[in-house]
């Protein structure tokens, strides 16, 4: 099996998450005991957020954390975060060994499950810059996000609270998700942030749940069994 490389801790938790999603699923595909190797490098959070050159800084810490993951022998890479991926295409360019985009991934899930008109959660970035939106809708989808207001608060949930494993505005963002479903007709909510998921699960909400980070690993564990 290929050896997966994952650039963690945009946020820490995010990547135990994944780690999580790792463990399930490669149980699932290989049996109890059987898992692909795995690399994780976690960035220094702080570092990377707080950037002062901005998204050219933290481009540079996210093509370093790629060339040791390479160097350490990795065949797959991953970025375990939306929101980085506004430079996944210059991070891919940087090393010699296939990147995985979560974005990517997401398209091929929403296809499989045949809905049309999403709504697209995430940090503050992924909902407002193009990067993301602009390419779903090449792929055919409708993409409906919050309000400004809605868009800072959904924002401070994800740093302030589920950064931190703080639920305490599940029912905020559940009550968000039925009343887009109700008001605008979506079919789905992409949770385009990895922290979205420890509040927001299938069956929480009226309408499809895309897991961006489960998606992801899944991708990843298919291409690493190939």
């Amino acid at each position: 099996m290929k050896k997966i490389g994952l650039i963690g801790g945009t946020t820490p938790e995010s990547t135990c998450y994944y780690y999580r999603n790792y463990i399930r699923l490669s149980r699932e595909k290989f049996g109890p005991f059987t898992f692909p190797e795995l690399i994780i490098y976690s960035i220094n959070f702080d570092e990377f957020k707080n950037n002062p050159r901005g998204w050219e800084g933290r481009k540079e810490i996210l093509i370093k954390a790629a060339k040791a993951l390479e160097k350490a022998g990795a065949e797959i890479i991953a970025l375990t975060a939306n929101t980085p991926h506004i430079v996944f295409p210059e991070v891919q360019k940087a090393v010699n060994v296939p990147m995985v985009s979560i974005i990517d991934a997401l398209i091929e899930e929403m296809k499989r499950r045949g809905v049309k008109k999403v709504l697209l959660l995430g940090t503050k970035t992924t909902m407002t810059a193009d990067f993301y939106k602009n390419a779903l809708r090449e792929a055919g989808f409708e993409v409906i996000t919050p309000n400004e207001e809605e868009i800072d608060e959904i924002d401070r949930i994800i740093f302030e609270e589920l950064a931190f494993e703080n639920l305490k505005s599940k029912s905020y963002l559940i009550n968000l998700v039925k009343r887009y479903a109700q008001e605008k007709g979506v079919e789905g909510v992409i949770l385009g942030c990895t922290e979205l998921p420890l509040a927001i699960k299938q069956g929480d909400v009226p309408v499809e749940v895309f897991d961006t980070a489960e998606i992801h690993m899944r991708e990843l564990i298919e291409l690493a069994a190939e």
